[in-house]
């Protein structure tokens, strides 16, 4: 089994019963297993289309799956709760992206992992930071060294 981190965000249709769904579907889907989930908090949204607010999360996960067939399932799961890829950066009902997989460097056409932007956007460390304080990335640093240096407004706690 395989530790992974899955960053979630929402902006429509009742974003944070998206996030409850979400982490249902992954506690159900083949060959997975939800460990721990983040609390839920509210984050502006990122690049100039105007929006409403996201609510982002953060899942530990356990899973059988290679990195690629865990890809698929995350995008089955978004298209499952009416998932569209329209615009980038754009609304969205679901948005699931695997940050961590293990301590393992992924590069294929469809998937980098660690997620590019892992370390820059505090709606992904901070949830992150809430499962394990101590995290270390592949590259051997820690993820709370990244913390201090964010200048991205800072996000709203709305639940646990």
């Amino acid at each position: 089994m395989t530790i992974c981190y899955i960053g979630m965000g929402a902006n429509l249709a009742s974003p944070a019963e998206q996030l409850q769904r979400a982490f249902s579907a992954l506690d159900s889907a083949e060959q997975c297993q939800l460990l721990k989930r983040s609390g839920l908090y509210a984050s502006k949204p990122m690049g100039d289309v105007a929006q409403p607010d996201y609510v982002n999360a953060v899942a530990e996960i356990s899973t059988e799956l290679d990195p690629i067939d865990l890809l698929d399932t995350l995008q089955q799961i978004e298209l499952s709760q009416g998932r569209t890829r329209e615009i980038r950066w754009g609304p969205r009902t679901l948005d699931l992206d695997l940050l961590l997989y293990g301590d393992q460097n992924v590069e294929h056409p469809r998937l980098v992992v660690p997620h590019y932007g892992l370390t820059e956007r505090r709606f992904v460390v901070e949830p992150l930071l809430e499962l394990n304080p101590e995290l270390k990335l592949p590259n051997g640093s820690l993820l709370r060294d990244y913390s201090e240096r964010l200048s991205c407004p800072p996000l709203i706690r709305i639940s646990d």
